[in-house]
């Protein structure tokens, strides 16, 4: 490129590896404080959905390939390649929300928290992250599963349609009826989709009066027989009941203990509280450590709860599985794993009833949920000298539970552990069909693929 300071037709800041500011902008993409060493060339900032045609036209000029960011919590740090372009759409917030016919239309680096915020002045909601500060560009291409995705099934499935930019620099609009393939694509692809998604339409949900949440810790001798019965009690919950198990370390004790949630999304707290009565009276042998049933809560502090479990400043290091295992053989064989982490920050989460128990919320989308229960494993830690430790406890905790397991959610696979991560996530006639799109969108393998 002959200009440094500028790519053509492009209005925001760009920075070029070598760049005075070029590892600052680097270290800033994202979230996760464990980045992987990869650079790419240049990286585009976006300043409005102009300049993504135009970025796009000057990286096939250039032979250049492209990676896209929206903002940056992917766990495997999908958007840093190594060579090429990185297209970053995280200024791209702009939301317009039609009340009369429950919709909005949301660019991709719009925040999960500020949209639910929003919606909220409106009496309305969708399953957004659950992470306040998760964009909904990766999120939605990632299959989405949010707040509330019982009920409201997988955020991906409530896009009704998107504007896109293909390999060629065409902007196009998708839908059911229009480039029907590239949005069934659009909606589950995650980080190997073959376009760049500038805005997308939503379909959205009444707005929960009242939210409500039982909770209980409890030791780990009590995981099998608790996480059997959350499973049985599972059955008598209503679909808007988002039923969580974790495990995690004790900071006072050094104890691995257990945690059940149990968060009722309702249209009053009454409401909430019958949804949530099945999971009144767990069989504890132990007094538990704590019990707390239907106690008012808002999405404020559920958002607060996360946060406190992925605190900022911290390297992280994630995988997913699917199963139809009982919970408690899973969280048996983690638990036993979280005992030996080399980090006390480290955690399991084990969801249980998820939408994969509802087909008919997933539409024609090519998020393919495959279990019963999505368990996921968390290395958490502050020491850049632990990261090896810490990834290799990661992988082999993981490796306890693989047997059992039937596949992948693709926003939380460790894409970089082996190649069969990104294949596992979708069925295999999905998977096929993806590479088949691919190959018709993206002939010249302009866009990256998953990364390895």
């Amino acid at each position: 490129m002959s200009d440094p300071a500028r790519v053509p037709g492009v209005e925001g800041p760009i920075v070029r590896k070598g760049d005075a500011g070029y590892e600052d902008v680097r270290a800033g993409l994202l979230w996760n404080g464990y980045r992987p060493d990869r650079r790419p060339d240049v990286i585009v900032r976006a300043a409005s959905v102009r300049d993504v045609p135009a970025a796009i036209a000057t990286a096939r000029a250039e032979g250049l390939r492209v990676a896209v960011r929206s903002g940056g919590h992917s766990w495997c740090g999908a958007p840093l390649r190594d060579g090429g372009m990185l297209l970053d759409l995280s200024a791209l917030r702009r939301c317009v929300v039609d009340p009369a016919r429950a919709t909005a239309t949301v660019e991709p680096g719009l925040p999960s928290g500020e949209f639910t915020r929003v919606l909220a002045g409106a009496g309305l909601a969708f399953p957004t992250g659950h992470g306040a500060a998760v964009a909904l560009g990766g999120y939605l291409l990632g299959g989405g599963l949010g707040w509330n995705s019982g009920a409201w099934g997988p955020a991906c499935a409530s896009v009704r349609a998107i504007e896109a930019v293909t390999a060629d620099g065409e902007v196009v609009r998708c839908d059911e009826r229009e480039n029907a393939d590239l949005f069934w694509a659009a909606r589950g692809a995650g980080p190997g989709f073959f376009a760049v998604v500038t805005a997308f339409r939503l379909a959205l949900w009444p707005g929960p009066a009242a939210i409500a949440t039982t909770s209980y810790v409890c030791h780990l001798g009590e995981v099998e027989s608790l996480a059997d019965w959350v499973a049985d009690a599972a059955g008598a919950l209503p679909a808007d009941v988002e039923v969580v198990l974790t495990l995690s370390t004790d900071p006072a004790s050094g104890e691995v203990v257990l945690s059940l949630s149990g968060t009722a999304f309702a249209g009053s707290h009454d409401e909430a509280a019958r949804a949530l009565a099945p999971l009144a009276e767990p069989p504890f042998t132990v007094a538990p450590l704590l019990r707390a049933v239907a106690e008012p809560t808002s999405m404020q502090a559920l958002y607060a709860r996360t946060a406190a479990l992925w605190p900022e400043g911290h390297r992280y290091a994630a995988d997913t599985v699917w199963s139809h295992a009982d919970p408690g053989t899973l969280l048996t064989r983690l638990g036993d794993a979280l005992g030996r982490a080399p980090s006390a920050k480290s955690l399991v989460l084990a969801a249980l009833a998820p939408a994969s128990r509802n087909p008919r919320l997933l539409g024609d989308t090519a998020f393919s949920v495959l279990g019963d229960a999505k368990v996921s494993a968390y290395a958490v830690w502050d020491d850049p000298s632990r990261d090896e430790a810490n990834v290799r406890w990661l992988r082999g905790a993981m490796a306890a539970v693989a047997p059992l397991g039937t596949g992948h959610y693709i926003a939380e696979a460790d894409l970089t552990a082996d190649d069969s991560h990104a294949r596992r996530s979708y069925t295999a006639a999905d998977w096929a069909r993806l590479g088949a799109l691919r190959e018709r969108y993206d002939p010249d393998g302009l866009f990256h693929s998953f990364p390895r």
